[in-house]
């Protein structure tokens, strides 16, 4: 009876064991892990897009999930002031620049580039796709490339027009389609794509308890 207790116990216990063990990272990762960064430098971000905004926009979904994840995150405008006086006003220039060296400029573990690929919206009479697409990439005070991902996002709005009148749903659905196209909302689908694409990063050392 009693070894019959014991060896349930046992398996419980062995289940509970196979359970609760962490997975191995993947062989990707081995960089960053030996990298160990705590804070990150998130430098002036490329635009290849026509929108001379979106580079700002960008810059203001990026802090708070990286922040979440557990880094400690240096304020983008006093990085963008302290870039200027170090003579980098522009993005193309500050990527081009030693990684070493912006590192040591603000004595941070990492520094992470961002390219804007794409930020726009494609009209077609009666709807608008709305698609952004970044590239990612990280590098340690030592110069390793150390992580990298790219992520695309693509928004159709739909249109639930059924008022029985076919020419009117259609009048309405180009009328919607205008108007996103004129005023297209990227906020969202950017800060989609940052939380998906950050939250790959292995936690870093100030990740918040929950």
């Amino acid at each position: 009876m009693y070894q019959k207790l014991i060896s349930v116990l046992l398996f419980i216990g062995m289940l509970s064991g196979c359970a609760t063990t962490p997975s191995t990272p993947g062989p990707e990762y081995n960089a960053f892990y030996a990298a160990k960064p705590a804070s990150i430098l998130v430098v002036p971000i490329v635009n290849h897009s026509l929108d001379v905004d979106a580079p700002n926009y960008m810059l203001s979904t990026l802090t708070i999930p990286l922040a979440e994840r557990g880094y400690y995150v240096f304020p983008v405008n006093t990085v963008k002031v302290v870039l200027e006086q170090e003579g980098f006003y522009e993005a193309d220039i500050v990527h081009a620049q030693n990684s070493v060296a912006l590192a040591e400029l603000f004595d941070a573990d990492a520094v992470m580039y961002v390219v804007i690929n794409r930020w726009d919206a494609q009209y077609a009479v009666f709807s608008t796709t709305v698609t952004v697409d970044f590239s990612y990439r990280m590098v340690s005070r030592q110069g390793v490339e150390i992580w990298s991902a790219n992520r695309q996002m693509v928004y159709t709005p739909q249109n639930n027009n059924n008022s029985g009148n076919p020419l009117a749903d259609l009048l309405t659905a180009a009328v919607q389609a205008a108007i996103t196209k004129a005023v297209p909302n990227f906020m969202p689908l950017t800060e989609q794509a940052n939380n998906i694409v950050i939250d790959t990063i292995p936690p870093g050392p100030y990740m918040p308890v929950r």
